[in-house]
């Protein structure tokens, strides 16, 4: 359970007004407006959820999934028939029917709950086990696979996922440690080894954030996950349907990015020059980010990035 660990939820108002492609509930509360069928895809703690709800008629759906058990403990707490969750990570959106939903949200941010609780394992600031899975009943800690990786796996990984200049060092570092006294076991641990690798930061940045952001991203696999979430959103989308992405660094927001473009325009067919081309599936439609007030307010927002778009008629 999440104990005192609170989450205040990211572009609240913004991202479900986007969604619902509405201010208010007006339309949707009539009751005899046709059904729709909304997706919250990473549930967290419910906060977007929750929202959602509240403006949703009463015949239509929202169907939420998440990898963490907490957060699937959580979902269970909202008593109404209009709400489902599944215990999957938003890799599995395609299960869903062809063109079903009317709108997909997808908060790629880490919960509040998630980085606060030192027994996660996400976080350098407490000690905790070196865990980092999103779901800690399936698959490999991170302290597992740093106990058995070689130091050119460890680099590529701290390199690629976390932007890390110093990745090598720290990968070598990581192994000489192995050899002389065991592997890590502890988020206190890799952060004071990386503390000793990394000779310069940027300001106010600890050395460790880098390192711990990616090996999240490595053992959860996020951006695969990312990747095949937004492509199974151009299957299950109806008409016009909406499709709203909150990432949180530039990996994500790079992916997201290039996916909305890739589908923004329409496909000539080199092969055929006069063929007609194969229309486009999604118009891009803004790109939002926090308020200074929101940021004020809740400072890890600052990095967050919306992108909205809406899948085409045809």
């Amino acid at each position: 359970m999440d104990g005192t660990w609170q989450h205040t939820t990211v572009l609240l108002n913004e991202a479900v007004s986007a969604l619902l492609g509405k201010p208010d509930a007006t339309a949707a509360s009539d009751a005899l407006a046709s059904a729709s069928t909304y997706v919250d895809a990473t549930f967290g703690r419910g906060g977007h959820a929750r929202l959602i709800l509240s403006r949703l008629g009463p015949r239509d759906r929202l169907i939420a999934f998440d990898k963490d058990p907490d957060a699937v403990a959580a979902a269970a707490r909202i008593a109404d028939a209009r709400f489902s969750i599944r215990h999957e990570g938003f890799a599995h959106l395609g299960e869903l029917p062809p063109a079903s939903v009317a709108g997909v949200l997808m908060d790629l941010g880490v919960s509040s709950p998630q980085i606060d609780n030192p027994a996660r394992g996400f976080s350098f600031r407490n000690s905790g086990p070196l865990d980092m899975r999103m779901d800690p009943t399936r698959g490999e800690s991170v302290a597992d696979w740093l106990a058995t990786a070689d130091a050119g796996q460890i680099a590529e990984v701290i390199r690629d996922y976390g932007e890390e200049r110093f990745a090598v060092p720290i990968a070598k570092a990581i192994v000489a440690r192995r050899q002389e006294r065991g592997p890590l076991a502890t988020t206190a641990e890799l952060a004071q080894l990386v503390a000793g690798a990394v000779k310069t930061r940027e300001p106010g940045q600890d050395p460790a954030t880098r390192t711990f952001q990616a090996l999240r991203i490595f053992i959860n696999a996020e951006l695969e996950e990312l990747q095949q979430a937004l492509e199974a959103s151009l299957n299950i989308l109806q008409p016009n349907g909406r499709l709203v992405v909150i990432s949180f660094h530039s990996l994500e927001d790079r992916i997201v990015k290039q996916f909305i473009a890739r589908h923004s325009r329409d496909v000539f067919d080199r092969r055929a020059p006069f063929a007609q081309p194969k229309a486009m599936k999604l118009k891009a439609l803004e790109r939002v980010k926090p308020t200074a007030a929101e940021i004020v307010a809740n400072p890890r927002s600052r990095s967050a990035i919306m992108r909205v778009a809406q899948r085409s008629e045809a």
